[in-house]
């Protein structure tokens, strides 16, 4: 199953009467660059796959966790302090398949023009990832670049999501306990439709958001739901 654009319109459109607009819990400031943006476009990391969707991932990555290491080169733009303070960001809206056969690398012949880049990177704050993004997960799901930014924008500024920087000052802290802050902050989901990715000794690095084809909220897949909820967790607020 591929999306087109044209049947992504009436998606968007369910998205905006299930899910209502919301200020962001993670709110930052964010000065986009006035010229255009360079891309460097990415090299395949696996095989392509035309499959079957099954339903869909948005993923949220904790970018004071990120930023710990990473302040210049491809990461210059979100880390290096300069173009704003980012919290929860866009890493990118993923078409899920069954197991672990997900669609990827979907030959396309159409790239994001350097001003969608541009306007995308309040988004998602890195302009490789944004290629990427659309290389191996959006051109097998949408025709047009355009289309498929449009919709995770729509998903992504639907949310509500809670305060992080808060969160991460109670102890202990539990993966579990990170769900039930998200489902207490935005009702239309429960704990079991969020994922969680710790990294090394339980550091917060992605909230993975589980949809199904119709882009209603869903109960996570095994391998979206990753930390089990008894697992301890710690989330970096970048001081």
């Amino acid at each position: 199953m591929r999306w087109s654009s044209t049947n992504l319109r009436p998606a968007i459109a369910s998205i905006c009467l299930i899910l209502p607009g919301a200020l962001q819990a993670q709110a930052y400031q964010c000065q986009p660059p006035e010229g255009p943006v360079s891309v460097t476009w990415p090299k395949p990391d696996g095989p392509v796959r035309k499959v079957a969707i099954t339903g869909y991932t948005l993923a949220l990555s904790w970018s004071p966790e990120h930023c710990r290491f990473a302040k210049t080169g491809a990461d210059g733009f979100q880390c290096s302090g300069r173009n704003g303070r980012f919290g929860l960001v866009l890493h990118g809206l993923w078409p899920e398949g069954k197991g672990a056969n997900w669609p990827q690398w979907c030959p396309s012949a159409r790239r994001p023009s350097p001003e969608l880049v541009r306007q995308t990177l309040c988004l998602t704050p890195s302009p490789s990832l944004i290629a990427h993004e659309w290389a191996k997960h959006g051109a097998c799901m949408a025709k047009t670049p355009a289309s498929y930014f449009k919709a995770a924008r729509i998903l992504y500024e639907s949310l509500t999501l809670p305060d992080l920087d808060r969160l991460s000052r109670r102890t202990p802290l539990t993966a579990g306990m990170i769900r039930e802050s998200f489902a207490a902050a935005f009702p239309a989901f429960k704990p079991e439709m969020v994922g969680i990715k710790l990294g090394q000794r339980g550091w917060l690095e992605e909230v993975h958001l589980c949809y199904g084809t119709d882009f209603r909220p869903t109960r996570c897949s095994r391998g979206q739901f990753g930390a089990k909820d008894s697992f301890s967790a710690r989330i970096w607020r970048g001081l």
